[in-house]
């Protein structure tokens, strides 16, 4: 029947701060999952969903469907082409290959064709949202590929988020996600920045970003951003460093295609600028602390109870 999740097979490699999350909402709908995690201690609990442990991704390699979520290229090649990879499983290969990391195209071509040669279809499915949003089941998804391979993954997809966008073949879903990414460094740098000028000026940011969120300018990301924003909670939830990349991913784009991209490179330097200081592994909304550094002063928590629209 359709929405389904029982009909096929599921496997699943990467269980890091997207993944877990989104294997569980896919075993709790009633999915049969067997995972791999690069650390196996991360993957435990979710044996409490039902989700079988793989000891490598080869062992995933009879599963109908295949889902990854990696951190990048080089890891998405790991899992698949290198040694005890999913696509290297002697006489089997899954049927359907799910890449749901933002990576660059090189390696997507790469895997895709090393794929098609085991007669696996391969769709790119990047996913818009973070860890706590992927919990709460209001992940977007953009899926591209063949048609076919679509309409049999799409109840597994639907399971995970609230809404599946088909762009059609190939990896243009990589470059919906690209934009995407883009798109979201160029609004939280604008968002830290009127923030900062705000606050300067007098107004408590939990007060500019009341406003904001009920405005027209408002918007599902600068709520989720807001408990952040007004309490320096910078639990990550997505990186500088990983903003960077998807922003160096977006200006190759930008050159390959002849188009202009100057809002981008200039906060491609601002958020490589706060890697600079040491902000590796804290949430990219610490871009904040440099805004109010810039502005001459040090922000401090104003430990208001906000929502971020998740719960």
């Amino acid at each position: 029947m359709a929405g389904d999740v029982t009909k096929h097979t599921i496997g699943w490699i990467g269980t890091g701060r997207m993944g877990f999350p989104m294997a569980e909402r896919l075993a709790k709908a009633g999915a049969k999952i067997t995972a791999w995690n690069r650390t196996r201690a991360k993957a435990e609990p979710l044996t409490k969903s039902g989700i079988a442990l793989a000891g490598r991704p080869a062992d995933l390699a009879g599963c109908d469907i295949v889902f990854v979520m990696v951190a990048a290229g080089k890891d998405l090649r790991a899992v698949t082409l290198g040694p005890d990879g999913v696509l290297t499983a002697p006489g089997k290969a899954p049927k359907i290959l799910i890449d749901c990391s933002t990576v660059d195209e090189d390696a997507s071509l790469e895997v895709r064709a090393a794929a098609a040669k085991l007669g696996t279809k391969m769709l790119a499915s990047p996913v818009s949202g973070n860890g706590k949003v992927a919990k709460a089941g209001k992940l977007s998804v953009v899926v591209s590929g063949p048609q076919e391979a679509f309409d049999m993954a799409l109840p597994y997809l639907e399971k995970i988020g609230r809404g599946v966008s088909y762009v059609g073949e190939d990896e243009r879903a990589r470059m919906v996600k690209i934009c995407h990414n883009v798109f979201l460094g160029v609004v939280i740098q604008s968002l830290v920045e009127v923030t900062t000028l705000a606050e300067k000026s007098g107004v408590k940011r939990h007060a500019f970003l009341d406003f904001i969120n009920k405005s027209v300018m408002g918007s599902m990301f600068t709520q989720y951003k807001t408990p952040a924003l007004v309490n320096l909670d910078f639990t990550p939830t997505f990186t500088p460093v990983l903003l960077r990349k998807d922003l160096d991913l977006g200006l190759e784009a930008g050159r390959k295609t002849g188009t202009p991209m100057p809002v981008t490179a200039l906060t491609r330097e601002l958020v490589s600028n706060l890697v600079g200081l040491g902000f590796t592994e804290q949430d990219f909304a610490t871009l904040l602390l440099q805004a109010a550094r810039n502005a001459g002063y040090e922000p401090k928590p104003e430990n208001v109870p906000v929502s971020d629209g998740l719960s």
